[in-house]
């Protein structure tokens, strides 16, 4: 790809169909500013790229075989979702879900001009440092679409959606997941981020994402075993490996995944129990 140019919009595009992905390419080929950093052919190519290159903007299919765009979306950390512009073939009624939830959207086939609003939104976004409203506004979409697939939109659409459960026992957290109950253990959960009104609980195997505070779902942790780190953070202190002194009084924390998160220099207090 050469070397990065400053200030460039680091792109991904995710598409099943070999020409779909080209024929973007193309048309971003024209846009200075915009680097393409790689192109995926699913979900789960999709999830390891924005690990391994932390893009800025991510152009993603809705509907592909395997990991669709949604779970996609949802395996990775809110702390890590870049920018999105749906590309879909969705009807006109999904779509205004959509364009209420991410910087834009695309229909198939692409058309030039509707390219270019869409990377004019993205451009604005990024020079009014939009990126945590705009994946709370994912989230928010997610959490209402998860689990939902008999569903009509207006009953994903409805406020019943992934709401906390009180845990029955001290060593799991019940979560409402759509139309079913998640029970965690404790253990398993390795850090939970806020977005919003929703809440991403990392555990050992996937994503679960909740509508609930922060504020109600200390209320269910263990504090001998979680605590906050971050305005938006809560990590369990089970499973940070290590931690590294930072500027202005902040750290970053390593944690058994190789997560890193930091703690904010408000929550150094927290340092005493990590050692």
């Amino acid at each position: 790809m050469g070397v990065a140019m400053q200030g460039a919009i680091r792109t991904l595009i995710v598409d099943d169909e070999p020409l779909a992905r080209r024929g973007l390419e193309l048309r971003l080929a024209g846009e200075p500013d915009v680097e393409i950093v790689r192109q995926c052919g699913n979900g789960a190519e999709a999830v390891k790229a924005v690990a391994e290159l932390q893009p800025d903007l991510m152009f993603l299919d809705v509907q592909m075989p395997g990991l669709d765009g949604f779970a996609a979306l949802r395996a990775i950390p809110a702390s890590q979702l870049p920018l999105v512009v749906f590309v879909t073939a969705y009807d006109h009624y999904a779509i205004r879900a959509f364009e209420a939830s991410a910087v834009d959207y695309l229909l198939k086939p692409i058309d030039d001009s509707r390219l270019a609003q869409a990377l004019y939104r993205v451009r604005q976004q990024r020079r009014e440092h939009e990126a945590d409203q705009h994946c709370a506004r994912l989230l928010n979409l997610l959490g209402e679409l998860s689990g939902k697939p008999a569903l009509t939109l207006d009953e994903a659409l409805s406020d019943d959606a992934g709401k906390l459960k009180r845990p029955a026992e001290a060593q799991r957290l019940a979560i409402r997941d759509g139309n079913r109950t998640v029970r965690l253990d404790m253990a398993d959960i390795r850090w939970i981020d806020a977005a919003g009104d929703y809440m991403c609980i990392h555990a050992s195997d996937e994503t679960h994402i909740l509508r609930a505070t922060m504020r109600e779902l200390e209320g269910q942790l263990d504090e001998r075993r979680f605590q906050r780190v971050h305005r938006s953070t809560i990590v369990n202190l089970e499973r940070v490996k290590s931690m590294r002194a930072h500027i202005n009084g902040e750290y970053f924390l390593t944690l058994d995944c190789g997560h890193e998160l930091k703690l904010s220099r408000s929550y150094k207090d927290k340092i005493e129990l990590l050692k």
